[in-house]
């Protein structure tokens, strides 16, 4: 039986004896990096991680065994208060799913440092870790609601620069940070749809792709009728 006491150990036995390949199938049809994994979803995961509850330096521990499931517990259940940024850099170092990314997104943006990460993050390179800062744009538009308009305002250069990376998981994260932000607010709407516009009329096939389907949703009469309302 698994409860708060239990170590990283006797959760990854727990989760072994839950173990399905059936599920690893369909996880890899979703693009999921499937080499470490166990096959489980993660409503179960989350449903484990309600029993075992918050535990930081056993989230360390799981995110080190490179087990798929370990990594979303350890996400799920690390404190965003104790988490420091360079664990948070150091977790990045390992990215290589868009599952694990946007999981460890939403956790990263309720530290108090979530800025300078996204500002490191979209210096990066790698594929993986610049999606990590446009899905934390994304999603800080939505969950920070006492964040002032202007950090997400001031984000829009940004995603302007980024627009013409071309890489899958770059590009559909850049443009989910502009749709997010010009759906936040009327304030935030203005700007967002003014660049989306732009980038729909650029001549770089990636940003206008970004721009064209951002001008689709930031144009549409229900979101329209939802910032007026």
């Amino acid at each position: 039986m698994i409860g708060p006491s239990c170590d990283a150990a006797g959760i990854i036995a727990h989760l072994e004896t839950l173990r399905s390949e059936e599920n690893i199938s369909g996880m890899a049809r979703f693009g999921i990096v499937t080499d470490r994994a166990i096959g489980i979803s993660n409503p179960d995961l989350q449903k484990i991680a309600r029993v075992i509850k918050r535990n930081h330096g056993r989230a360390l521990d799981l995110w080190r065994t490179g087990i798929r499931e370990a990594r979303m517990l350890a996400i799920y259940t690390t404190d965003p208060a104790l988490l420091t940024p360079a664990e948070a850099r150091g977790w990045s170092e390992d990215f290589a799913s868009w599952e694990i990314v946007d999981t460890a997104a939403d956790l990263f943006v309720e530290t108090p440092f979530w800025q300078q990460l996204v500002a490191d993050f979209a210096e990066d390179d790698r594929e993986f870790v610049r999606r990590t800062a446009f899905a934390m744009i994304a999603g800080a538009a939505v969950h920070r609601k006492d964040e002032p308009d202007g950090t997400f305002i001031a984000y829009l250069p940004l995603i302007e620069a980024h627009s013409a990376d071309p890489r899958n998981f770059v590009k559909k994260a850049v443009n989910w940070a502009l749709r997010n932000i010009g759906k936040r607010n009327r304030t935030s709407h203005a700007p967002a749809l003014a660049l989306s516009e732009k980038l729909a009329a650029s001549p770089d096939r990636t940003a206008r792709w970004i721009g064209k389907d951002a001008v689709k949703e930031l144009s549409s009469e229900k979101l329209l009728a939802r910032l007026k309302a």
